[in-house]
């Protein structure tokens, strides 16, 4: 079950979910549209390593916007700041995103109950496409959680991604052991 626009509402009254900044105008019927913030990344080696820390550049997007070129990966950010501490976070793209050949996603849609930051969005496209800061490129729906959260993400010792800035953040894959 996926939560309706009332219940985004109650529960943002209630502050278990806080979207910052948050904008009536941006609730739909079952989720909250996010835009684009004004960084991106990309990897600054040619070949990364899932055993090592693949560092990243940060770069602003100019105002004039920013051209995504297929075949590289970006690191992109939601301009929102957000907390869920009693749903599942769902981040999907919007179809005029998708439409325009851009997938703001690889696998990591899902946020757990208790995440809090801004969203890091792994971007690719299809064809070469212009991309401006604050264009919206997704929208968080919400789903509630069937019994007790026994630990939260943000509580978690082991949360790599707990409290993300505005600017994309790399993997952490290297933090795993295997």
């Amino acid at each position: 079950m996926i939560l309706s626009d009332s219940r985004i509402l109650e529960e943002i009254e209630k502050k278990t979910i806080v979207i910052k900044p948050y904008k009536r105008e941006k609730l739909g019927s079952n989720s909250y549209d996010v835009h684009l913030g004004k960084y991106l990344a990309v990897y600054k080696d040619k070949i990364l390593d899932a055993k090592k820390h693949n560092e990243i550049s940060h770069f602003e997007i100019p105002e004039e916007g920013y051209v995504l070129e297929p075949g590289q990966l970006y690191l992109g950010v939601t301009l929102e700041y957000t907390e869920t501490h009693a749903h599942v976070p769902f981040l999907e793209g919007k179809s005029s995103t998708g439409r325009l050949g851009i997938d703001i996603h690889a696998t990591a849609g899902k946020g757990d109950v208790g995440f809090c930051g801004n969203w890091t969005l792994e971007i690719s496209c299809k064809i070469p496409v212009r991309v401006y800061a604050g264009m919206p490129v997704g929208q968080l729906i919400y789903f509630p959680v069937e019994g007790t959260v026994i630990e939260k993400y943000n509580s978690k010792a082991s949360a790599k991604y707990s409290g993300q800035p505005n600017v994309p953040v790399e993997s952490m894959m290297w933090k795993n052991k295997f």
